[in-house]
């Protein structure tokens, strides 16, 4: 719905071209009869900024799981399925990769009911694996951590295996922009370390402003980095105690020039944070996903999470000073970059060609 899932497809096209395929994309809600992909969006993007507590109704009784019958998205799905068969006809790929829960049940569903003749294998980007993400369907589920991927398991009894996150390389390289970045940062508020806020690519969370002055009355230069809530960014750069960026097309300068990030939900930012070697403490997650991300991120040690304000300046004051605590935390972080979800995709895009080659010859 926001802007993780888009950087996820384009750095696996990017790898997976780099590779020698040819890769199409589309957008799933685009793949949705006129006007509902549109709404379900900003209907998405209303209830996350404005009314969080309905949807933690929506989670709870969507998403995770429980008992008995549940309500689920697959018709939903289901009404984009003739513009995606169109699509397979017209493309002819080795392999469809769902980015998005809603695209996994719409693959899961066709290659269960055998009307998608090629594989599908999903790339979940969540550390917690809700249960829209799953379908028996589906070919192979490429997931976040090895705990990720155990649950699928026992789920749908699919394969699944462990990947890691898909981050840019732009992010775990030296970012050339950084030594600007700390300089204005150091000219703007000198002797204050700059921890990065991070609201997503629609500036949503709770009480941001709050958490702003928190940190720059316990001696940080907080950095809100608020996406495209133009209204936000302005509202926060009225205080001079705070770096307020909108859209910022170098984000791995400032997240490499922050000495850590302070995260609500456990998405793409916090994955390029982890890859740029910054700390991430988890403050007032977003309902939902925000919070069962934020929670699974702190049990396997890779962040931490921060109960309330007191605890998030004493996790701050040991996270961004030089020392063992900080060193851990970043090494933790980085050994979930283990593997290469587009060299998985490579090996099932090539054994589904091998496979209709050998169809062919049959013929």
């Amino acid at each position: 719905m926001g802007s993780g899932h888009d950087a996820v497809a384009g750095e696996l096209a990017r790898r997976l071209t780099a590779r020698g395929h040819r890769v199409d994309r589309t957008d799933v809600l685009a793949l949705l009869p006129a006007g509902i992909g549109p709404l379900l969006r900003s209907g998405y993007r209303t209830v996350i900024r404005r009314l969080p507590v309905l949807y933690t109704g929506i989670y709870a009784a969507f998403f995770r799981p429980g008992p008995g019958p549940r309500p689920g998205s697959a018709p939903l799905a289901a009404l984009a399925e003739h513009r995606l068969l169109a699509l397979v006809e017209r493309w002819r790929p080795d392999v469809v990769v769902p980015v998005f829960h809603l695209a996994a049940q719409l693959t899961g569903g066709l290659r269960a009911d055998g009307a998608l003749t090629v594989p599908s294998a999903v790339v979940v980007t969540d550390f917690a694996v809700h249960r829209q993400w799953l379908h028996p369907g589906n070919d192979l589920y490429l997931c976040l951590t090895a705990e990720g991927a155990d649950t699928v398991r026992r789920a749908v009894q699919r394969p699944a295996v462990a990947t890691g996150p898909v981050v840019a390389g732009r992010f775990s390289a030296p970012a050339p922009g950084a030594d600007g970045w700390r300089a204005r940062f150091a000219a703007h508020a000198p002797g204050k370390p700059p921890v990065a806020l991070a609201a997503g690519a629609w500036g949503a969370g709770t009480r941001l402003a709050a958490t702003a002055r928190l940190l720059a009355s316990a001696g940080y230069l907080p950095v809100a980095l608020c996406g495209r809530n133009e209204r936000l960014r302005r509202e926060l750069s009225r205080s001079p105690e705070v770096w307020a960026v909108g859209w910022e097309p170098d984000l791995a300068g400032v997240l490499a020039a922050s000495r850590a990030v302070v995260d609500n939900a456990a998405g793409q930012t916090a994955l390029e944070a982890l890859a740029a070697g910054v700390p991430v403490v988890g403050y007032r997650p977003i309902p939902g996903h925000g919070r069962e991300g934020v929670r699974h991120m702190a049990a396997l040690g890779v962040s931490e999470h921060a109960r309330d304000a007191w605890d998030l300046v004493r996790v701050l004051d040991t996270l961004t000073a030089p020392g063992e605590a900080r060193e851990r935390r970043i090494a933790a972080g980085r050994r979930l970059f283990t593997g290469d979800a587009a060299a998985a995709l490579a090996e099932v895009a090539e054994a589904g060609r091998v496979s209709e080659t050998a169809r062919g010859a049959g013929h």
